[in-house]
Formats: structure tokens, sequence, C-alpha cells
């Protein structure tokens, strides 16, 4: 299934559009992992949706920004919240944070 993500830095901010999904993480990924070190900031208003596939790229590339001293994260995507909820994930899509375990 192809995907209809799209992804584009500016600065700091990666800014994704589409569906988060499967495919998108696969198609996606190569291009984010090569870019992660300049990130700081992620908008995700343009994003339709977000399953769990995207939801892990997401988490994945909040914690690489967290490295870089940002973090921080715009836009609630169809689908996220609840998978927030499902995998105990903070609002900054930490796994790790002491607060995720509420």
């Amino acid at each position: 299934m192809a995907s209809d993500a799209t992804a584009r830095v500016e600065g700091d901010a990666l800014h994704l559009a589409g569906t988060l999904d499967r495919a998108a993480a696969v198609t996606l990924w190569p291009q984010l992992v090569r870019q992660a070190a300049t990130l700081r900031r992620l908008d995700l208003h343009a994003v339709e949706r977000v399953d769990s596939a995207g939801v892990a790229l997401l988490a994945e590339l909040a914690a690489r920004m967290r490295g870089n001293g940002g973090g921080a994260i715009a836009g609630t995507p169809a689908g996220l919240d609840e998978l927030r909820a499902a995998y105990r994930l903070t609002p900054d899509l930490d796994f790790n944070a002491s607060s995720a375990d509420r």
C-alpha cells in the first residue's frame, strides 16, 4: 500500500502531513533518520490520523528531538490521544517518563 504522508523540514521543525501508518513509517523513516539531528519541533497539524506504527515513528522522532534539546509537539491528529493512552505515553510521546505510569 502506498503512503500519502509527506515530511517537510523548515529550520528545526518537522512538518508532517497525511496519514501516519505503517506504509508512511516505512517510506518516511530513511529520510527522517538522516535529518533527526537537526530537529527540535514536530508539527502534526496537517496529519489526518495515526495508527500504532505512526505513533512508534512519532515517539522515536520525539525522543531524538528531546536529545537535541527540543521536543515540542504541535497538533493532535485522529487516533493520537487513544494510542498515547493505550501505550502509556506522555503528551510529548515519551515511553520512559515517570508520568507515563499514570
